[in-house]
C-alpha cells in the first residue's frame, strides 16, 4: 500500500484541483489509484461538479469519497474557513464504495457481511441533515458485530441541502457515501480531548438519559462538591461548562483514567432534584466520572493514543476532527494534522473538520463531539 497526500489553498478551483492532482501522479508515479478522498472547503461547493469532474479524468480512481466542510487537513496543515482542496490517493487498497439514501439505516445492498470480524472497516461521510445516525449504527451493530466505523459528518452549510457529498461520479446533498475497506490493514485511535476530575462514581437511579442519584447521593450535589475541591485551574473549566463519562469497561480493575470513558454532554439539571439529564440513555450500576476540556489536556490525550497500542508507525493517515477544535481550541492551527503526522512516521495525512466525528470507542461505534478521530493505514 502506498498513498500521497497533497492541499492547495489557491482560491481558483481549476488551479486548486491542478494542484493536488498533479501532486497525486507525481507521488504515485504512474501506480492506479485504488481508492481517493477528496475534501472540500465550502467556499468551492459551487464547483463540487468540477472538481469531481476533473478528479475522475485526471486521476482515474477505482473509488473517490468527498465532501465539503469547513475546513480542511492536507500534511501537517489545517486551513479552516479558507478556500481550500485537499486530496488523499492511495494505491493496493481494497475499496469498495458504499451509499446510504437519506433516512435509510444500511447502505444499498447492506452492511458488509463480515460478522464477528474485528479487522472490518468502514470509512463515512454523512449529511447531518438526513441521515438516521443511530438507526445506521445499530443496524450495523446487529447485522455486522464487529465492524468498525469510521469518519465524521460534512460540515460545509448550516442547513438541508447545503452539503455535497461524491461518490465516484455522482454528487449528493443529502445521505451519505463511505468505503468498506475489506481487508485493508487499518487502526484507529478516537481522541475525545477530555480528562476526568473528582472521583468516579456508580449510578444508583436513572431513568433513560436522566440520573437521579449518583451513589446514593443528588447528582448535583456530587458536582458541587467536586467543584468546591478543585484546583483553581478546574474550577475555571469547570464554571465554563462540564462533561460527563460513562466507563465503557465495567470490569476494570484498576482506577479509571483518561481515555476509560465515552464522554458525553451535560443537557441540564434539575436544582429542586439535583438529576442531570445526559446526552445518552444510562443504565443503573453505570460508572460514570464528571469530565473538564482543555487544549492541554486534549494534546496530551491526542498524544499518548498516537503512540500507544492502537496508535504507532503508519504508512498514512485520515483524520476527522471536530469544527470546536483546531485554531479556536488550541490558539493555532495545525495541531491535530502535525501530532498525527509527526508521531506515526504517516507521510500522507489528510482529512477534514467535521460537526461529528464517527469512531469505535472500546467495541463499540459512536457518534462523537469535539473529538480528533483518525483512522491508521499500515
Amino acid at each position: 500500500m502506498k498513498a500521497v497526500a497533497s492541499i492547495s489553498q489557491h482560491p481558483v478551483t481549476a488551479l486548486a484541483v491542478g494542484e493536488v492532482a498533479g501532486a497525486i501522479l507525481d507521488g504515485l508515479q504512474g501506480s492506479p489509484v485504488d481508492l481517493l478522498f477528496v475534501f472540500i472547503d465550502s467556499s468551492h461547493t459551487g464547483a463540487v461538479e468540477d472538481i469531481s469532474s476533473a478528479c475522475v479524468q485526471l486521476l482515474s480512481p477505482g473509488v473517490m469519497v468527498g465532501a465539503t466542510a469547513a475546513g480542511v487537513i492536507g500534511q501537517v496543515n489545517e486551513v479552516e474557513d479558507a478556500p481550500a482542496i485537499s486530496a488523499w490517493a492511495a494505491t493496493g487498497v481494497d475499496a469498495t464504495p458504499l451509499r446510504i439514501s437519506p433516512g435509510e439505516s444500511a447502505p444499498e445492498g447492506g452492511w458488509p457481511a463480515k460478522p464477528g470480524a474485528t479487522d472490518a472497516h468502514v470509512l463515512l461521510l454523512a449529511d447531518p441533515f438526513s441521515t438516521a445516525l443511530d438507526n445506521a449504527f445499530a443496524n450495523a451493530a446487529s447485522s455486522s458485530p464487529g465492524l468498525r466505523l469510521h469518519g465524521g459528518l460534512a460540515s460545509g452549510a448550516r442547513g438541508p441541502g447545503g452539503n455535497r457529498l461524491l461518490l465516484d461520479g455522482a454528487i449528493y446533498s443529502d445521505g451519505a457515501v463511505g468505503v468498506d475497506l475489506g481487508s485493508t490493514p487499518v487502526r484507529s485511535v478516537v481522541s475525545q480531548g477530555c480528562r476526568p476530575v473528582g472521583m468516579a462514581h456508580t449510578v444508583t437511579g436513572a431513568q433513560g438519559n436522566v440520573i437521579t442519584e449518583l451513589a446514593s447521593q443528588r447528582p448535583l450535589d456530587v458536582l458541587e462538591a467536586i467543584a468546591r475541591n478543585a484546583s483553581p485551574e478546574d474550577q475555571q473549566l469547570l464554571a465554563g461548562g462540564f462533561q460527563i463519562g460513562v466507563a465503557f469497561n465495567e470490569a476494570q480493575v484498576e482506577e479509571y483514567d483518561q481515555g476509560d470513558f465515552l464522554i458525553r454532554g451535560i443537557l441540564g439539571a434539575d436544582p429542586k432534584s439535583g438529576a442531570i439529564a445526559i446526552a445518552t440513555d444510562i443504565e443503573v450500576g453505570t460508572t460514570v466520572q464528571f469530565q473538564v476540556r482543555d487544549a492541554t489536556s486534549a494534546s496530551d490525550e491526542l498524544a499518548r493514543l498516537l503512540t500507544g497500542t492502537e496508535g504507532g508507525a503508519a504508512k498514512a493517515a485520515l483524520t476527522f476532527t471536530c469544527t470546536g477544535r483546531g485554531l479556536r481550541f488550541f490558539g493555532r492551527s495545525g495541531h491535530d494534522a502535525e501530532l498525527v503526522h509527526d508521531l506515526t512516521g504517516s507521510m500522507a495525512t489528510a482529512g477534514m473538520f467535521c460537526t461529528a466525528e464517527f469512531g469505535p470507542v472500546g467495541t463499540v461505534n459512536h457518534v462523537h463531539g469535539f473529538t480528533a478521530s483518525t483512522v491508521l493505514f499500515e
